[in-house]
């Protein structure tokens, strides 16, 4: 098994141009109408599902596959089930998680631009290894990457080398982020205004899902959002806001007990056909705000659906 630096390497050589492939056909192919029935979870968020999706991870996968060796070490988890996954390890302590289209329901209703392409490197205690590219955000899109104690943030320039252009990034100040009381909701059903109200009445600022400016990732490494506060976040895309706070100082919580969350105690949600953390999570790099939202949301229901 190799180790996890010439994993992580592997990834931040190769996968930046994959991901910034993988926006350019989804730009592309959101001209059309890619929509197809999948999920059945209730939410809207959470059941849009397109061909993008589809394409865009078969892609990704074949990239990864062909570009690196120590990649196929890895085992992958991935939001849907298309792909050579075949020529990844069965059994892995690393784990390279892939969201091909995040914010799904924005991309397919050409509602928004805070749609991205996304994956991680895990293992059961935290992350890794993060890249985040949000294809039409700005004039060439945005990146987020984050591994070490670095974390770039900022937009593509398609005159270089993917690599390049963000090499030229300037890394995000870990002692100067801050300032905001921005806290994205999501994932609470038909209460997620409910919710953010409740963020605000303690004296923060809640965002529900429709309210959003941009992808939360990128808001979060510069300092635009202070954090997010999530009912049974699923573990393809949320990781990388917990990835993002434990760079900047804060953490991950459980908001019932305040502990850290780790990735063990997962569980398969079939209506929407994807892996999730149990409860109501807690993410910022503010520890203050952590145990805020703590208290406020302790008694709130851990079982996401109460039908």
């Amino acid at each position: 098994m190799p180790e996890l630096k010439e994993i992580t390497d592997a990834l931040s050589t190769h996968c930046p141009d994959i991901l910034r492939w993988c926006g350019a056909i989804a730009t592309k192919l959101r001209q059309f109408n890619v929509a197809i029935d999948g999920k059945s979870s209730g939410s809207s968020n959470t059941d849009a599902l397109t061909l993008a999706d589809l394409t865009v991870q078969e892609l990704a996968v074949a990239a990864m596959r062909d570009r690196s060796t120590v990649l196929q070490s890895c085992r992958i988890e991935a939001e849907e089930e298309n792909g050579d996954l075949a020529a990844f390890a069965t059994e892995s302590d690393y784990v390279i998680s892939l969201d091909p289209i995040d914010g799904t329901k924005y991309y397919r209703d050409r509602t928004g631009d805070q749609w991205c392409v996304m994956l991680h490197l895990r293992t059961r205690d935290t992350v890794h290894y993060s890249l985040v590219f949000v294809p039409e955000d700005g004039e060439h899109g945005t990146w987020v990457e984050a591994v070490g104690d670095q974390i770039l943030v900022g937009p593509d320039n398609p005159r270089m080398p993917a690599r390049q252009a963000l090499d030229a990034l300037t890394p995000v100040d870990l002692q100067s982020w801050g300032g905001s009381e921005k806290f994205y909701l999501i994932g609470f059903q038909d209460r997620d205004v409910e919710r953010a109200q409740n963020v605000t009445d303690l004296g923060l600022d809640g965002v529900a899902p429709d309210a959003m400016p941009g992808s939360i990732y990128p808001l979060l490494a510069s300092g635009e959002f202070a954090g997010s506060l999530i009912h049974s976040p699923n573990i393809y895309d949320f990781p990388v806001a917990l990835h993002l706070a434990r760079i900047l100082g804060g953490d991950s919580v459980w908001v019932h007990n305040g502990e850290p969350v780790n990735f063990d105690e997962l569980w398969m949600d079939d209506r929407a056909d994807m892996l999730r953390l149990p409860g109501v999570v807690a993410t910022s790099p503010n520890r203050e705000y952590l145990a805020r939202l703590c208290e406020l949301a302790k008694d709130w229901p851990k079982e996401r659906y109460l039908d």
